[in-house]
């Protein structure tokens, strides 16, 4: 069983607010938020639509900034980081899967796994052994000369786990990773993930809204209204 290290947290959030729009048209999609993430956990984040799951994940992403309050990522506060450096934070340390797998049509899953490489200066060859690499620890490496319209949506979501993983992240963010998914293909995705987790040690923070994918998280949170108001 998992347990809290004794050391920092991998991620924290104090105090954070997101307000979208100005006077009587303001939202306040999140109230105070306040999370600690450790090195190694795999954390689920649930709610109903409107919850303001995904503006949390938006802000942990360095996608968006919070509108007050503070968010520190590996002892660095990110809200006073410059559009760049939180791209290169983005870049070197954090993989992304989404519920609609994101992928190039037109391109075979090893170009798509290399993508984010390009961004970070590599060469050809060592593209395409990350990307292999990658693609072999998801169990797609007979399948990385093919395009996404010959995959299965199971074997679409590998490919895009893949891709999220190349950079070597110490963070993965996942939203809805299973939402396009059959129960079967599902539970697979899920036990890939938790495999990674416990195989490369990589945090994962998952936002889904059902409980048995939410059970294969180390710990589980529920927003409702931009508010924590329970924990397993």
């Amino acid at each position: 069983m998992w347990q809290v290290p004794m050391d920092n947290p991998l991620v924290e959030l104090k105090s954070v607010k997101k307000i979208y729009g100005h006077g009587q048209a303001a939202i306040e999609a999140l109230r105070g938020i306040n999370l600690k993430v450790y090195k190694g956990e795999f954390l689920a984040i649930m709610g109903s639509s409107g919850s303001g799951k995904s503006t949390c994940l938006n802000i942990l992403g360095c996608l968006d900034i919070p509108s007050s309050g503070s968010y520190i990522f590996n002892g660095i506060r990110v809200e006073r980081l410059t559009k760049k450096q939180m791209a290169i934070l983005r870049r070197y340390y954090l993989g992304f899967v989404f519920q609609g797998y994101n992928l190039l049509e037109r391109t075979s899953a090893l170009e798509n796994v290399e993508l984010p490489l390009l961004y970070m200066g590599l060469s050809s060859n060592q593209r395409k052994k990350h990307a292999l690499s990658a693609l072999n620890a998801v169990g797609l490496i007979k399948w990385a000369y093919h395009t996404p319209a010959e995959l299965s949506g199971g074997q679409q979501q590998r490919v895009a786990i893949a891709r999220a993983i190349v950079t070597k992240p110490i963070l993965i963010l996942a939203d809805e990773p299973t939402g396009n998914l059959d129960t079967n293909m599902s539970h697979e995705i899920m036990g890939l993930l938790s495999e990674l987790n416990k195989r490369e040690g990589i945090s994962i923070i998952m936002v889904t809204h059902q409980e048995d994918m939410a059970g294969y998280a180390h710990r589980k949170i529920i927003l409702k209204d931009g508010m924590i108001v329970g924990e397993e």
